[in-house]
């Protein structure tokens, strides 16, 4: 019997990998987040699954699920929103699971900043501008912040910034970035990234605030940086004519090219 975490992808059902549709397809048992899981997911559990929405259940509760599963045999997928490597509290599950013995596996998914950015047509990493993206969030009544992880901090390295469950708190989340990137570095909000009822707000930061006014309560991710939207960047080295590289050697006398007979 083994626990299958995975990552059910940011909402739309084919953003699931065919890792992850396969072993669930091959538990009996499914526990899954109804809150942000898709419930087109649960059409790959096989006739007869049992299938748990775990949206009202407690750490313990879960863990009962699993071990009543464990002892009859049945191996649980057991699905979280997006990848399982951010914010998804599959560590403390892991934690119990190791106390008691039962093995699991992990399948990553497709993140939420991921989608996101595919719904921007954006690339987060561009030449010239940044090559880092900081994954972030602000305080929130679950989880409390390490006191030298804040805003303010990420926004002196000028990197892209992806905010999540940070939608309630934007004045807060504009006020801390505005003095490291300006009113009008490019801003942008993404709902429900890949759902049907996605939205997308294109703003500054200057002007994200009222442009979001009306907007969704939850489920959305912020993104600020300079690459979003940006056209005055210059193009990789990569695929540049005259770089020399191991599957494009530039001429004769490239060390990469094949030695002559």
């Amino acid at each position: 019997m083994t626990v299958h975490f995975i990552g059910a992808g940011p909402g739309a059902p084919d953003l699931l990998t065919l890792r992850g549709r396969d072993r669930i397809a091959a538990s009996p048992v499914c526990l899954y987040a109804g809150s942000l899981v898709p419930r087109a997911l649960l059409d790959h559990c096989p006739p007869g699954a049992r299938i748990v929405n775990t949206a009202s259940l407690a750490l313990d509760a879960i863990l009962e699920e699993i071990a009543t599963a464990h002892d009859a045999g049945h191996d649980v997928a057991r699905l979280h929103s997006g990848d399982l490597s951010i914010w998804s509290a599959m560590g403390e599950q892991m934690r119990r699971l190791r106390a008691l013995g039962i093995p699991f596996t992990i399948t990553p998914g497709v993140p939420a900043f991921a989608a996101a950015a595919a719904a921007l047509e954006a690339e987060l990493t561009l030449p010239g501008l940044t090559q880092s993206v900081v994954l972030t969030r602000t305080p929130g009544r679950a989880s409390t912040m390490p006191a030298a992880e804040r805003l303010t901090t990420f926004a002196a390295t000028g990197a892209t910034l992806a905010i999540h469950l940070s939608i309630h708190v934007l004045d807060r989340v504009v006020a801390d970035l505005t003095p490291a990137y300006g009113a009008d570095c490019p801003a942008a909000i993404v709902w429900r990234a890949s759902w049907p009822d996605e939205r997308i707000v294109r703003a500054t930061l200057g002007t994200i605030v009222d442009a979001a006014a009306g907007g969704l309560e939850r489920t959305a991710l912020i993104l600020v940086g300079p690459v979003l939207g940006a056209d005055d960047f210059v193009e990789s080295s990569l695929y540049a004519p005259g770089y020399d590289r191991r599957f494009r050697p530039r001429d004769a006398a490239s060390r990469f090219a094949e030695p002559q007979a």
